[in-house]
């Protein structure tokens, strides 16, 4: 796949908002949340995750290009709508300080991760002009790299909360 200005930009858009988010999380959001019970550090990620319900738009027309290829759009937007529903699981077993909360944690952010990781490849491999995707651009150059960061702090809040003191 050649690189046209068109992906320059998102890679450019993209690259910011990932520095951003994780200079927001390193300075602001880790000291603040890293010692506190799960039950009120980790439901606003939870919360947040469950945004990825905006992933359906790759599937409306109208929102993104006839021309984005449906081998992205599908996988992208029912992976996301899977971590939607794992993250709403985790949620009610975090706030309900159920005794699957953490293996429900790390199924969440392991699938959410790994979804996230899968689109990103697939942008390269079926050939994502980033035109393709119409208003959802949004979606992926803030959302991705954001919901990123987030499943980096739910994973070193998991492994901080059981590393030996």
């Amino acid at each position: 796949m050649q690189l046209s200005a068109n992906h320059i930009h998102f890679f450019i858009s993209y690259a910011v908002a990932f520095l951003v988010f994780g200079l927001i999380a390193n300075w602001y959001i880790w000291p603040s949340i890293k010692d506190r019970p799960p039950k009120s550090a980790l439901p606003p990620f939870l919360l947040y995750a469950c945004l990825r319900v905006n992933g359906l738009m790759f599937l409306m027309p109208g929102l993104v290009s006839p021309e984005l290829p449906r081998a992205f759009a599908v996988p992208t937007a029912y992976g996301d709508l899977t971590a939607v529903v794992l993250a709403l699981l985790a949620l009610g077993c975090v706030r309900y300080e159920n005794a699957a909360a953490v293996p429900m944690l790390w199924l969440f952010n392991v699938a959410g991760l790994l979804d996230l990781i899968y689109a990103n490849l697939s942008t390269f491999k079926d050939q994502v002009d980033p035109v393709y995707l119409g208003v959802s651009y949004y979606l992926l150059v803030l959302n991705v790299p954001a919901m990123v960061v987030v499943h980096v702090l739910i994973f070193a809040y998991l492994l901080k909360r059981t590393a030996p003191e």
